[in-house]
C-alpha cells in the first residue's frame, strides 16, 4: 500500500499497520493498513474524497463498541471518528458529532434539563454508531429522538437526512444500506426536570450494571432479539452459559454477551457465535441473527 496517504495529510494523525485490538471493546482484531483520526468534518471529508479518488478501500468506525474486526485486519484506509466528539445543547436540541460517546450526549442533555435520551444513559456506543444501528434500550431507541443527521457520501458530498429519510426499524437505519458516513446528529428533546432526568439515568445504569458483565471486554449484545423470544434465555436454556472457546466465553452473568476472559482472538469470537447459533437452532429451531457488526478479513 502506498505511503501517499501519510504525505497527503501531514496534519492528521495517521498510523500505519496499526492493530485494531487497541480500539475495539472486545480487545480483539487484526491490523489496519492505515488508521486516520480526523478531528473535524472537513478532515473526514478530505480523507473520504482521497480514498474515493485513489480507489482505496475505506472503512469508517466509531468507538468500535458493537464491532468485531476479524484477525486478518482491514485493508486500505480505516477512519476512526472518536476525535470528532463535540456536543452542543441549546433550547430543546442536542447536536453531537458522530464520534462523541452516546453516554456523553445523555449527560449533556441532562445538564441542559432536556428529557428523552435517558434510555441511552448506559449504551457504550458512539453517536454515529447508535444512529447507524438504531440503538435502543429500556423501551427507547434512536428513532424516537433523532431529528436529522449529516452524512458524507462515498464521493465526499455532505448531505442531510431527516428522521423519515432514515427509515428506522429494529436495529436498522438507511445508513446501513449505503456507503455514507454519519458525521453528526441532532436530537430533538423536551424540557424536563434535571433531578428526575438524572435519577432515571442513575436507575438505568444501576440496572445495567446488575445484569450485564460490564467488567469484561465485550461487544455488547451479540444477537438481535428474535420475534417472540428473549435471546439470553434461549442461550441459557441451550446450556451454553459459561461455555468457552479459546478466550471467548458466553457470560455467566448475561448469556446474550460474549466476553473476552483470556486473551481471546476475533476468531474465538466468530467460532463462539457460530457455535451458539448452531446449538440454539438445533434445540429450538430459532436462528439467531447477529446484532454486532463484523468486518475485516480472516487471518
Amino acid at each position: 500500500m502506498s505511503q501517499d496517504v501519510l504525505a497527503a495529510f501531514p496534519a492528521i494523525e495517521i498510523k500505519k499497520d496499526e492493530s485494531l485490538s487497541h480500539y475495539t471493546n472486545t480487545k480483539t482484531g487484526g491490523p489496519a493498513d492505515f488508521v486516520a483520526f480526523p478531528k473535524s468534518i472537513s478532515e473526514a471529508k478530505a480523507l473520504i474524497e482521497y480514498a474515493d479518488a485513489e480507489k482505496m478501500p475505506l472503512t469508517v468506525i466509531g468507538n468500535a463498541s458493537n464491532l468485531i474486526v476479524k484477525d486478518g485486519g482491514i485493508r486500505g484506509l480505516t477512519i476512526i471518528l472518536t476525535s470528532m466528539n463535540q456536543i452542543h445543547a441549546s433550547e430543546t436540541k442536542v447536536v453531537a458529532e458522530a464520534g462523541a460517546a452516546l453516554i456523553a450526549a445523555t449527560k449533556a442533555a441532562c445538564a441542559a434539563s432536556l428529557t428523552g435520551l435517558e434510555f441511552a444513559a448506559g449504551i457504550p456506543g458512539s453517536v454515529g454508531g447508535a444512529v447507524f444501528m438504531n440503538a435502543g434500550a429500556y423501551g427507547g431507541e434512536m428513532s424516537e429522538v433523532v431529528e436529522e443527521i449529516t452524512v458524507i457520501t462515498a464521493q465526499g458530498q455532505l448531505k442531510t437526512l431527516t428522521n423519515t429519510e432514515l427509515d428506522f426499524s429494529y436495529r436498522h437505519s438507511t445508513v446501513q444500506d449505503y456507503d455514507d458516513t454519519v458525521v453528526n446528529a441532532t436530537f430533538a428533546l423536551k424540557p424536563g426536570d434535571q433531578t428526575k432526568i438524572q435519577a432515571r439515568m442513575d436507575e438505568l445504569n444501576e440496572l445495567r450494571a446488575s445484569k450485564q458483565p460490564l467488567e469484561w471486554p465485550s461487544c455488547g449484545s451479540v444477537f438481535k432479539r428474535p420475534t417472540g423470544y428473549f435471546t439470553g434465555k434461549l442461550i441459557h436454556d441451550a446450556g451454553l452459559q459459561g461455555y468457552q472457546i479459546g478466550g471467548a466465553q458466553v457470560s455467566k452473568k448475561h448469556a446474550g454477551f460474549i466476553i473476552n476472559v483470556d486473551h481471546a482472538t476475533a476468531t474465538d469470537y466468530m467460532d463462539m457465535i457460530h457455535h451458539v447459533q448452531a446449538v440454539v437452532f438445533e434445540k429450538f429451531g430459532v436462528h439467531l441473527e447477529t446484532e454486532v457488526r463484523i468486518i475485516g478479513e480472516d487471518a
